[in-house]
């Protein structure tokens, strides 16, 4: 291996931008700036980019276009989704019901909602991180009035039962939101067959730019806006429009799902084989999430007897990027809230590893992964007395 080469394995956590997505969105950066509120030409130019790019979000859902609002980010669209419904419905009721493993922009923005006198009910999972949909419909009560769980898990990578959900919710006319800022990209999705209400999405988890993303709301559902000032994104969602990253996220969307089969074909002999690697080559391991039910490129194992953020560190020495869990809490020492949330005690939920493939890895990367995987293990086992007692047969 190349010493200088960084095996990038975190696209979960975020994906280099396509080069095509950055030819797409070079120009509105100088030659077409203008304002897509004004009225002289290089203003139209900008507005006609921002219709086209909300075409192509809206194809790749199976939306209407405008219904269709971008945002600033994922975290963003979450937040708008659950408080502009909370907040435009409280007249109806009070109650939502979520999952125990959301990402925090979700779970942040109920608890939230709990302060300002929302009661939320945190469904748990099973051992592979599943909701059922029995357990969605025992929750709902008479003041019910959004459902929000999330269409795949950023850490361990399970998929969720969307459909099902979504028609329960749709029969007793709650509102459904799905955060498919995970999905979006690397799951066919179509929002009117799957009774979706709301989705969130994130340009760059599908090779796309940071700081833009979007929120599908059908038409007619009750929703505050979320950003108050000039008349942007139709009245909802005011501020200057970030013009190249909307353009950015079209065209990334539009890219990811033409390819959608090819590439989840790559991603899934990827994941497949480094499950079956690390199983077989190194003990005392435990695969986080359901084996078959999860992203395409997503590896997550708990490993005993270490500790994740030194397996991290010594995986960076070697030229190998990946993660512990969400990279939105890679600075928090608490272990992950998903991993507990599936059974794991708290010393086994520290030692997790989470690999995430792209589109630009190959089955070399892998190999060199289980080069150095096993003997950083080894190693970082040897330091630990708990190992010792486990050698001894004590």
């Amino acid at each position: 291996m190349n010493d200088n080469k960084i095996i990038y394995l975190d696209h979960a956590a975020t994906t280099p931008v396509n080069p095509q997505v950055l030819e797409a969105m070079l120009p509105y950066f100088s030659d077409k700036f203008g304002n897509a509120s004004s009225i002289y030409s290089i203003g139209r130019e900008s507005k006609k980019a921002i219709e086209e790019s909300r075409e192509k979000v809206a194809k790749a859902i199976g939306a209407l276009p405008r219904e269709v609002f971008f945002t600033g980010s994922g975290t963003e669209a979450d937040n708008w989704a659950i408080k502009g419904v909370a907040y435009a419905n409280r007249d109806k009721g009070r109650h939502i019901i979520t999952t125990a493993i959301e990402h925090h922009a979700v779970l942040h923005a109920c608890q939230y909602l709990e302060s300002d006198g929302f009661e939320v009910t945190y469904l748990p999972v099973d051992e592979n991180g599943l909701v059922s949909p029995q357990q969605v419909q025992d929750a709902i009560r008479p003041d019910t009035i959004l459902i929000t769980i999330m269409f795949a898990n950023n850490e361990i990578g399970t998929i969720q039962p969307i459909g099902e959900i979504g028609k329960i919710a749709r029969e007793k006319g709650i509102i459904f939101h799905t955060d498919a800022v995970q999905a979006v990209g690397n799951i066919p999705i179509n929002v009117v067959d799957l009774n979706v209400d709301l989705l969130s999405l994130s340009g760059h988890k599908f090779y796309g730019p940071k700081g833009v993303g979007a929120l599908y709301i059908r038409k007619g559902v009750k929703i505050t806006s979320f950003m108050h000032g000039g008349a942007q994104e139709r009245g909802r969602r005011a501020s200057t429009e970030n013009i190249a990253g909307i353009v950015g996220v079209g065209k990334a969307i539009e890219l990811a799902t033409q390819n959608i089969e090819e590439n989840n074909k790559k991603l899934l002999e990827l994941r497949d084989r480094t499950i079956e690697e690390i199983s077989k080559k190194i003990p005392f391991v435990k695969l986080n999430g359901d084996r078959y039910k999860r992203l395409p490129g997503n590896v997550n194992f708990s490993f005993e007897f270490i500790e994740g953020e030194s397996l991290l560190l010594m995986l960076d020495m070697k030229g190998i990027a990946a993660s512990s869990g969400s990279a939105c809490t890679s600075g928090s020492l608490d272990p992950s809230h998903v991993l507990l949330a599936i059974g794991l005690p708290h010393e086994i939920a520290h030692g997790s590893l989470r690999i995430t493939f792209g589109t630009e890895n190959t089955h070399e990367d892998i190999d060199y992964l289980m080069d150095v995987l096993p003997m950083i293990v080894d190693r970082l086992r040897e330091m630990s007395p708990l190992y010792e007692k486990v050698k001894r047969g004590n």
